[in-house]
């Protein structure tokens, strides 16, 4: 069962401490898996919920947090900031999507089981323990190593007008380039899902990927999330902070999935945010063993805008190479 270890979630000032998780195995027996937290607590105000590396490989989000957590004085906080750069830390140590302990995505394992492996734990953890202290929460995502986002907020549509408009407003103060509505719940054992349930105000967000750290979004990300911050009148507002940029509102298209037509070699011409129209060249595959065979051509079966890329080049049947969106009605 986890624990919370070292932390008074209601003491003001900078604490660090950890999740402790209970596991046995070949490697874990009496010991404890230290996940890391720290708390900026300023005294009364709202609470928001920050985590990432709920992928493991997933690293802009991580530094992102990590940035926010050396950059921000207690004393600028009015309410309290909880931080998890590192949520899923055995994924995190792995450099991996899903946990190396029990083979679980942390991102689909919602509400979690108290008396269940390391990722269930973790998962019921932040369900009981923390998202009930919770004003707004967010969820720091990008495609890790097997694919490029556009750099976006990624949210869920829902639950209920008002927990919408909420969600639009941290959205909008976020100010990343693309913003990406999917449809409620989504995903039944996702973040996002067990927030709605919980009646947090949550967005997640998509941060390029490649299994990279691109600067460039990562300053967009951390001006973006003190905005949201200091619009929630959790964070004082720095003039060091631009102005959040207007976003466009995009949406995943159920049939904008582009799957590989062959196994071998991916060779992508089309790179995310590009617009693509029905008929266009979006890449090529190689046939690896058979060399008298010509490439194959990967072309849109649709208008759209490429929001995700693969990115490890070895595909077989089934591997998606692209997903195309199309405009949402929110930003036109």
């Amino acid at each position: 069962m986890a624990r919370l270890h070292g932390i008074d979630l209601d003491a003001s000032g900078r604490q660090v401490g950890s999740i402790h998780l209970t596991h046995s195995d070949n490697r874990h027996d009496n010991g404890v898996i230290p996940v890391p937290v720290a708390v900026l607590s300023g005294g009364p105000g709202p609470t928001a919920l920050l985590v990432a590396g709920t992928h493991g490989d997933e690293y802009e989000g991580q530094v992102v947090l990590h940035r926010l957590l050396r950059e921000t004085d207690p004393a600028q906080v009015a309410g309290r900031i909880i931080v998890l750069p590192a949520l899923n830390l055995p994924a995190v140590r792995d450099a991996a999507r899903v946990s190396p302990l029990d083979g679980q995505n942390l991102n689909r394992s919602y509400p979690g089981n108290p008396r269940g492996g390391p990722t269930e734990q973790i998962a019921h953890f932040l369900t009981a323990e923390l998202l009930p202290r919770a004003d707004l929460a967010m969820d720091l995502h990008s495609g890790g190593s097997s694919s490029h986002y556009v750099p976006s907020a990624f949210v869920y549509e829902g639950p209920d007008p008002e927990g919408w408009a909420a969600k639009c407003r941290l959205t909008e103060q976020l100010g990343l380039p693309w913003s990406v509505a999917v449809p409620e719940r989504f995903e039944p054992g996702s973040f996002s899902t067990a927030a709605d349930d919980a009646g947090v105000a949550m967005i997640s967000t998509e941060l390029g990927g490649g299994g990279e750290v691109t600067p460039a979004i990562v300053a967009a990300a951390v001006h973006g999330l003190r905005r949201v911050l200091a619009g929630a009148g959790i964070l004082e507002a720095s003039p060091d902070t631009p102005s959040a940029p207007r976003t466009r509102w995009i949406g995943l298209l159920a049939d904008g999935a582009v799957h590989t037509p062959v196994r071998g070699l991916f060779e992508p011409i089309a790179h995310v945010a590009d617009e693509v129209k029905q008929g266009d060249l979006l890449g090529r595959v190689h046939p690896v063993e058979e060399l008298d065979r010509p490439c194959v051509p990967v072309v849109a079966h649709r208008d759209g805008v490429v929001a995700i890329v693969r990115r490890p080049p070895l595909v077989d049947l089934g591997d998606c190479l692209y997903h195309l969106a199309a405009d949402h009605p929110i930003g036109i």
